[in-house]
């Protein structure tokens, strides 16, 4: 990890509520102003692939709920990292024309503004991250509490039948590959590049990750979710477009809107959970022999960084599906990290192999005849 140093960064600067509206338009060089408490990993590897020259934050990346790793992340990407800027900083940075940022250590300038925050180091980190890992056991019994409760509302995704819109794509007797732009996502689908080639499984992208499959250079079947993090690219790239709407009495579809002005035409799924429970009750519900899931979420840090006090839709989804669902998550890694073979080993592996065809060549009349033509040949000299 890098250590807060007093050299000189610049850049011009860019800013957006939002993290991964932010990451659309950010270019390598610029310097991010975001403003996202409790920084999750996800986000910040999104910020990562777009090679910033420094990240500014007008919010705190480590609140102490939880040990969220995304500025970890940024400091081993060897990114600087200043924390805790003034909201006044980033509301002028939000309507500037991307003046040029300078910082240096935790002091920031830009145009007429400037402004200190807490300029992250490895030290400053973990012990950040030390207090956050205290409070755990306390954001772990709120978690359990607030799943338990919301188990009795949502209860339908396990009990009642569903709605299910009508789709062009066929789903039954096939293997459904899910894509979610969670941890780890990008390493796992490149793992199981083999799979799809084979299997050549139906293609669904929730939000962003259509743009994921996009990326690997797969064409997406459908494309489900609200809407808000897939790129007018993806949307246009032909796939079946499903909006996930809202359960409440309203039935709210937010996602419905941005498809209209697109000129796209979709469909409405009204489910409760998340978009990517909802892509996964649609795979079973429509007779997926098989269905992968790459990036989804599952564990309590995860729910945590999406903002979540629960999972119960999650919980219950993947009752109903069973063993049906494949979760690939960390497969890349697995991978990644497996044992590669020594090269005395792959030698030795060699010698084996050609042990036996050195044995018959010896005593072939043919090998005789050239070793008894080449030791004439050497006497003779």
């Amino acid at each position: 990890m890098a250590t807060a140093t007093t050299e000189l960064i610049q850049g011009p600067i860019r800013a957006n509520r939002r993290t991964k509206d932010l990451v659309k338009d950010l270019r390598p060089g610029d310097v991010a102003f975001i403003r996202h408490a409790d920084l999750d990993a996800t986000a910040a590897r999104a910020l990562i692939d777009c090679q910033p020259a420094a990240v500014l934050n007008a919010s705190t990346a480590i609140t102490g709920r939880y040990p969220n790793r995304g500025p970890g992340l940024l400091l081993e990407a060897g990114i600087p990292f200043v924390d805790s800027l003034e909201e006044s900083l980033f509301l002028s940075a939000l309507n500037s024309q991307h003046p040029m940022c300078y910082v240096r250590g935790g002091d920031i300038q830009f145009g007429a503004c400037s402004g200190s925050g807490i300029r992250y180091s490895t030290s400053e980190l973990e012990k950040r991250l030390e207090s956050a890992k205290a409070n755990l056991q306390n954001e772990l019994q709120s978690f359990a509490r607030n799943t338990l409760e919301y188990i009795e509302e949502e209860k339908s995704i396990l009990l009642d039948p569903i709605d299910l819109p009508d789709l062009k794509t066929k789903l039954s007797d096939r293997h459904v590959l899910i894509v979610v732009r969670g941890e780890g996502y990008k390493e796992d689908l490149k793992a199981i590049a083999d799979y799809v080639a084979e299997v050549r499984p139906a293609l669904i992208g929730v939000d962003g990750g259509a743009d994921a499959l996009l990326q690997e250079g797969w064409k997406p079947d459908i494309i489900i979710g609200d809407m808000d993090s897939v790129s007018d690219q993806a949307l246009r790239c032909g796939a079946e477009l499903i909006v996930h709407g809202y359960v409440n009495r309203d039935r709210e579809v937010p996602g419905l809107e941005r498809l209209k002005a697109l000129g796209l035409t979709s469909s409405v799924f009204h489910a409760p959970g998340t978009s990517e429970d909802v892509a996964i009750l649609l795979a079973d519900e429509k007779g997926a022999t098989l269905i992968v899931a790459v990036g989804t979420h599952f564990s309590m840090v995860e729910f945590l960084d999406k903002g979540r006090g629960g999972m119960a839709s999650t919980f219950l989804v993947r009752l109903r599906t069973g063993a049906k669902l494949l979760d690939a998550k960390g497969i890349g890694r697995l991978w990644a990290t497996r044992s590669k073979p020594a090269t005395r080993e792959i030698a030795m592996l060699v010698i084996a192999a050609m042990f036996p065809v050195g044995v018959i060549a010896i005593y072939s009349p043919w090998f005789r005849t050239v070793l008894t033509t080449l030791r004439l040949t050497f006497q003779g000299k």
